[in-house]
């Protein structure tokens, strides 16, 4: 087995096993700041309507239960009044809401009422309940009963309600029920997040570009979240990258080698290729509607491509769009899954671990400086070539330590594993690929590298996704596993 073939036969015999919208401030390698403004800045951000998805909005149907003159919280509560003060918070979270449309915005006080909007209901994509007072437990009933993923808001004093949800959200009725018990209104975004990741799979198409069959693996997403997979040949990528005017490509590479720290390997030739590259993979998203690619970039199309695909791949990442290596579908749908949720692009990665540190290190060449998505601040980054197979371009990218993130792979189409933990260095030495950071895991790395399976591929996305992962899986019908 030759040293260039032996990682990508790994792969695919592991394969075998199992195929917010916030922005920080953070430190580089040497604790250096974080850069204020993208590398390549590009129109392609306003072809998104939210960072994975570029169809439609994410629609939701929202109810306001309550009933007039109730004993809890008073029977003095106006309801309308109540329901404007929500109207308010809404309005002041406009930006966690950008991409939602309201298909139904209607305080209702009876059972009949629900019923009546239940064609809305079953329509949208899920629904959520805000409960204003005593007496609503049959008018969120009702609302089940459309079958649709529900979130129930739920304020203190809202009522006596929530002695039953518990044995609701567990009995066969509720189980696409989701509550949130709480006086912090900041939390009917984290409502609407697992309907936003729905969506974006649903709306979804990847675009893999491979000789390799796919069909298996495209006809299983689509039945379960909607996604359409369509395989790409190399002579459609070849046409797409001969349009790009060499002009264009030459713009783009001197906007990433002046974002960058420095200019390692590549020569000015090899950056240019790769961006002309990645202007054509964008053309190529934008000729089909679809919203990420991957390339089977190790193996049925090794060097058959004019360059690498990774900074092609960063720079859709970092316009709401996305790339991923290696013709890796089951990533691909997990980038899609944690972008939804997240508003961020994920960072595939191959990991090894060090538990003297009580962690693990994730690393690849595909670095995106962008990793708070669109918008966000550009982590410090380094032009190189691919570590392992010394050639082509690629970024080094020296992520936020500090960092919460969460890692997570779909596993077919029955489960996600993850675990999360904090990035607590970015080793910057000449070994496994280049971009690296060190993760301390929250739960037992022991458990974690003891109980691995289903492959080496794993994705990671900043932030901590535990919760909304949750409420994803419960509603799509999805095994959880924490991996730590």
């Amino acid at each position: 087995m030759s040293p260039k073939s032996s990682r990508r036969e790994f792969l695919q015999a592991t394969a075998a096993c199992g195929a917010l919208w916030f922005v920080a401030a953070g430190c580089g390698p040497k604790g250096g700041l974080v850069r204020e403004a993208a590398p390549a800045a590009s129109a392609a951000s306003t072809k998104v309507i939210s960072p994975g998805c570029r169809k439609s909005k994410v629609q939701v149907a929202k109810l306001y239960l309550g009933k007039p003159q109730a004993p809890w919280p008073t029977p003095q509560l106006d309801l309308a009044d109540e329901m404007k003060s929500y109207e308010a918070d809404f309005a002041r979270m406009q930006k966690d809401f950008d991409d939602v449309d309201f298909v139904v915005n209607q305080l209702v006080t009876s059972e009949s009422q629900v019923q009546a909007v239940k064609d809305k209901l079953q329509a949208a994509d899920g629904v959520l309940l805000i409960h204003l007072s005593m007496g609503a437990l049959g008018m969120v009933k009702e609302a089940l009963t459309a079958g649709k993923p529900t979130a129930l808001f739920a304020a203190p004093y809202s009522g006596h309600e929530w002695t039953g949800f518990g044995q609701l959200r567990a009995s066969p009725e509720g189980a696409l029920l989701e509550c949130f018990l709480t006086s912090d209104r900041r939390q009917l975004a984290a409502a609407v997040r697992p309907f936003r990741a729905i969506h974006h799979l649903r709306e979804a198409k990847i675009l893999d570009v491979t000789t390799r069959n796919i069909s298996a693996y495209a006809a299983a997403a689509k039945q379960k979240f909607g996604t359409d997979i369509v395989k790409i040949d190399r002579d459609r990528v070849l046409e797409a990258y001969n349009a790009v005017p060499e002009a264009d490509a030459t713009a783009e590479a001197r906007k990433w080698i002046d974002g960058a720290q420095k200019v390692v390997e590549p020569s000015r030739e090899e950056i240019v290729k790769s961006l002309r590259l990645a202007l054509a993979f964008e053309n190529l998203l934008d000729a089909e509607n679809a919203t990420l690619i991957t390339v089977d970039c190790y193996g049925s199309m090794w060097r058959q491509l004019p360059a690498y695909p990774c900074i092609g791949f960063a720079r859709l990442n970092g316009i709401g769009l996305g790339g991923m290596c290696e013709s890796d579908l089951p990533s691909s749908m997990t980038q899609i899954l944690l972008q939804g949720l997240s508003g961020k692009p994920g960072f595939i990665t191959d990991p090894t671990m060090d538990v003297s540190k009580g962690g693990i290190i994730l690393a690849h060449c595909m670095g995106t400086p962008q990793m708070d998505g669109p918008g966000g601040p550009v982590a410090p980054y380094r032009l190189r070539t691919i570590m392992e197979r010394q050639e082509g371009a690629v970024c080094q990218v020296f992520m936020r330590i500090g960092q919460h993130v969460t890692q997570a792979q779909l596993i077919g189409t029955t489960q996600v594993r993850f675990f999360t933990g904090e990035v607590i260095e970015t080793p910057d030495l000449p070994r496994g690929c280049r971009t690296k950071i060190t993760v301390k895991v929250d739960g037992n790395v022991e458990k974690l590298w003891q109980n691995w399976s289903h492959g080496l591929h794993r994705v990671t996305c900043y932030g901590n996704l535990k919760e909304d992962l949750a409420r994803f899986c419960r509603f799509k019908g999805l095994e959880l596993l924490d991996e730590a």
